[in-house]
């Protein structure tokens, strides 16, 4: 495993969204009420963006169908058609003045 840095943590602030491809990892780091979470960037059901979801809460509503997850774990909360897995989650890494993950 090897540690890389997503960004600086003074460029994070509530609202922040960003992608993320490393390796064949497609990640989306958010920031909501001081909360950061890292998840994969595209919806399990089709492989829709992340990116383009309404997040309610801590609960992201997928565009596309409606899917939705529980930002915190991942776990899909509801489905509008055939079900999905949840999305996968990474843990943080802070390390001096950035944030990254170990991949």
């Amino acid at each position: 495993m090897r540690f890389y840095s997503l960004d600086k943590l003074i460029n994070l602030h509530d609202g922040y969204r960003k992608v993320f491809k490393i390796d064949q990892y497609q990640l989306i780091l958010l920031q909501l009420d001081g909360e950061r979470y890292l998840l994969e960037s595209t919806c399990p059901h089709r492989g829709h963006p992340i990116s383009e979801s309404d997040i309610t809460g801590t609960t992201l509503r997928c565009a596309l169908h409606g899917y939705q997850f529980d930002i915190a774990s991942g776990q899909l909360i509801a489905a509008t058609a055939q079900p999905c897995r949840g999305l996968n989650t990474y843990p943080l890494i802070y390390q001096d003045t950035e944030i990254g993950v170990m991949l």
